[in-house]
């Protein structure tokens, strides 16, 4: 992470939020909307997934929108694979950084990819084992993703001791890094704290931890709070909230990228990101928007009187 900033902002909306909607965004549109993010200092965005277009027609285009999003000067480009042949064409493209999820829930990793979990870890490994055979990929992140590690809509309750499990198996075979996913909005504040204290203790301090909520049930920045509390500092978010899980029903509705950084810079920590420009990003967003819902406070009231980022500060 940048030593400029205290918690590192990662924009997921041009895939999880697009991946989830009915419009399908034009390429140029999707490259209007990473360029303004870029520009108001958003250091890393997930612009696409490697997935069957016929599967996900808005992310057909995401080789195109990682090679464009290369061009970008001082931004970390990721994208999320489920498998081998994915992570194949997103390393070609030449992605920054790939996740690989899986969901430790087994029902739910079944209904997603149609694979048991240990099937996902094995597949994670061809990954990993791919990454390191060719040099000219070396310098890609392999990031491990847990979703559903807080409650499943499937399985309902997900013991903390089968995330270690998980968390512990990536990193066995090759994870870079980790991020912690409350795919269906099930998380409380307490649970979010108890579980990354127990996975720190799991993992120790030296791995990277990443966190993913969902606004479903209006405790994401509840969650987002409680995660920077026990010592994360990587936060997934979607500018305008948009989208959530399509395998998840009710599971709709990131975490707001706007108001997150309002909560961050509020509190002293520096994101490195201009809220100006965040609007302004949302405004080319909800332009190509078709009747899609968007979410959000601090564009509704804007600043509070006397409000200073940690940013301008710095």
């Amino acid at each position: 992470m940048r030593d400029d900033i205290d918690v590192l902002v990662h924009e997921v909306g041009p895939r999880d939020g697009l991946q989830s909607i009915q419009t399908i965004f034009p390429t140029q549109a999707k490259m209007d909307w990473i360029k303004r993010e870029a520009a108001a200092g958003v250091p890393q965005i997930q612009v696409g997934s490697f997935v069957p277009p016929k599967n996900l027609p808005q992310m057909a285009d995401s080789a195109e929108v990682v090679r464009r999003s290369l061009e970008i000067p001082g931004l970390t480009v990721s994208a999320l694979v489920p498998n081998l042949r994915g992570a194949e064409n997103g390393f070609a493209a030449g992605a920054h950084q790939i996740g690989v999820v899986l969901s430790v829930s087994e029902a739910h990793n079944m209904s997603n990819v149609r694979r048991s979990v240990a099937e996902s870890l094995d597949g994670f490994s061809e990954i990993v084992a791919h990454r390191d055979a060719d040099d000219a990929y070396k310098d890609i992140v392999l990031s491990g993703g847990l979703a559903t590690a807080f409650g499943c809509t499937i399985d309902g309750k997900v013991e903390v001791s089968a995330v270690m499990r998980v968390a512990e198996e990536f990193l066995k075979r090759g994870a870079d890094r980790i991020s912690v996913a409350d795919t269906v909005g099930y998380a409380n504040p307490k649970q979010v704290r108890d579980l990354f204290d127990e996975l720190y203790r799991t993992v120790g301090d030296d791995v990277p931890v990443g966190a993913h909520f969902h606004d479903t049930r209006g405790l994401g920045l509840a969650n987002a709070f409680a995660a920077v509390e026990a010592g994360v500092r990587e936060l997934d978010s979607c500018l305008g909230g948009l989208g959530g899980c399509p395998y998840a029903p009710g599971a709709s509705g990131n975490i707001v990228t706007e108001d997150l950084v309002f909560m961050l810079e509020g509190m002293g920590l520096r994101t490195g990101i201009d809220l100006d420009g965040l609007l302004a990003a949302r405004e080319i967003m909800e332009r190509h928007l078709k009747d899609e819902p968007t979410q959000g406070s601090f564009v509704t009231a804007g600043r509070p009187l006397g409000f200073e980022p940690a940013t301008a500060a710095a």
